[in-house]
């Protein structure tokens, strides 16, 4: 790689995104309360976007603002005062898919780099030498591209025009976003960030004539989950994707949970790390992919047209471990922690720090607070102790197996 590319991690909340910070990213996106994707995420206030904002730049790292809606008429009449708050939060991006919106950010606001969400379906050069016309000077690409297609919009785009996609996450049955089952079945509206995610409930089909007799498509008498699509997963192919022309890397999960941020960054940091300097992709990073919550992974389209993307597991998710608590601090040979999930005096819990590989850590002389010994740790929030014999970088996650 002549220029290691950008690892651009997602950002629920403040906490989401200071854990994307302490794992490796170099940009996080993230959303306010209006005009974002990820309307069932905590996303963030204005007073919370430019707390967000100055942390991020004291860790030199760059901060994306999802404005990637397609906005109905009225809600126009606010987008200017929106864009202009968020130009004051001091954002260094704005991440858009609707044509007015960006016409209107390059007029209001000219300052902000501009995105192309890859909500605006970005399959070829000539839509992205467009939008390069109208002042983008990055586009997302559509998920539905092989490494190939990407090399051919490298080859015929302006060198400035970064090309951005996504390595890791879910993906919907409609892949680069626009699906219309959610508005259809629930009334909630997936373009404005309230998909219900129907593609990843169960099914059957009814026959015309016989009403009520309800026919399994495959599998069993639990139904079918033919619309379920299978996690994206590129950690072992980073080098291909730079090679392709790819400039940043995203991972896919603003509504996901700080320990979904924190494994997936840190495995990706180390991945891109070693892929830059040549070296193999450490056995230990991929298998941390398998720690959090995901459906069946795949490489998506990368590599044609035609892959494999159905998940057969009904309901989709696999998850054997979960977050117990996060390292605060170290003092005088004991591990401060704020619990998160119970554990108890004696389990076997990880420690995975930035970097690293996961450490086994065995539960001893846990205490409260106050120095009381505790037989388990039972309320999340609570303030604890371990006895632990070295220091350990705050925001460090500690885990078990279920």
């Amino acid at each position: 790689m002549n220029k290691i590319p950008e690892l651009l991690c997602p950002a629920g909340d403040l906490e989401r995104m200071q854990t994307a910070i302490l794992y490796g990213a170099d940009a996080v996106y993230l959303g306010a309360q209006q005009f974002g994707m990820r309307s069932a995420s905590p996303n963030f206030s204005p007073d919370q976007l430019a707390a967000a904002v100055r942390l991020a730049h004291d860790h030199h790292v760059r901060v994306y603002l999802t404005v990637n809606t397609l906005p109905r008429g009225g809600e126009i009449d606010v987008l200017p005062a929106f864009l202009h708050e968020a130009c004051a939060c001091g954002v260094d991006a704005l991440i858009v898919a609707d044509l007015g919106v960006i016409a209107m950010a390059r007029r209001l606001v000219p300052q902000l780099e501009l995105h192309a969400s890859t909500q605006t379906g970005i399959v070829n050069h000539l839509t992205a030498n467009a939008l390069y016309e109208m002042g983008v000077r990055r586009v997302v690409l559509a998920r539905e591209l092989t490494l190939e297609e990407i090399r051919t919009i490298r080859r015929h785009t302006p060198s400035d025009l970064l090309l951005e996609a996504f390595v890791h996450g879910a993906m919907c049955m409609s892949i680069s976003g626009r699906c219309v089952i959610s508005n259809y079945l629930t009334g909630r509206d997936a373009n404005r960030g309230e998909c219900a995610q129907p593609c990843r409930w169960n099914y059957h089909l009814m026959e015309e004539k016989r009403p009520g007799v309800f026919l399994p498509v495959f599998e069993d008498e639990h139904g079918s989950t033919i619309l379920n699509a299978r996690d994206l997963c590129m950690i072992e192919h980073l080098g291909e994707l730079s090679e392709a022309g790819i400039s940043s890397f995203k991972i896919e999960g603003r509504a996901k949970s700080v320990y979904y941020t924190g494994v997936v960054t840190n495995a990706y940091r180390v991945a891109l790390d070693a892929a830059a300097a040549g070296a193999p992709v450490p056995r230990w990073a991929v298998a941390e992919l398998d720690t959090v919550s995901h459906r069946e992974y795949s490489t998506g389209f990368y590599y044609g047209a035609e892959p494999v993307m159905q998940s057969y597991h009904p309901g989709g998710y696999i998850q054997h471990w979960e977050i117990s608590a996060v390292a605060e601090g170290w003092e005088n040979g004991r591990l401060l922690l704020t619990e998160r999930n119970r554990f108890a005096d004696g389990d076997q819990l990880e420690l995975l720090e930035p970097g690293l590989p996961p450490c086994p850590v065995l539960v001893q002389d846990l205490q409260d607070q106050n120095g009381a010994p505790l037989d388990a740790a039972r309320h999340p929030l609570m303030p604890i102790s371990i006895h632990f014999d070295r220091p350990v970088r705050p925001g460090s996650l500690l885990r078990r197996k279920r």
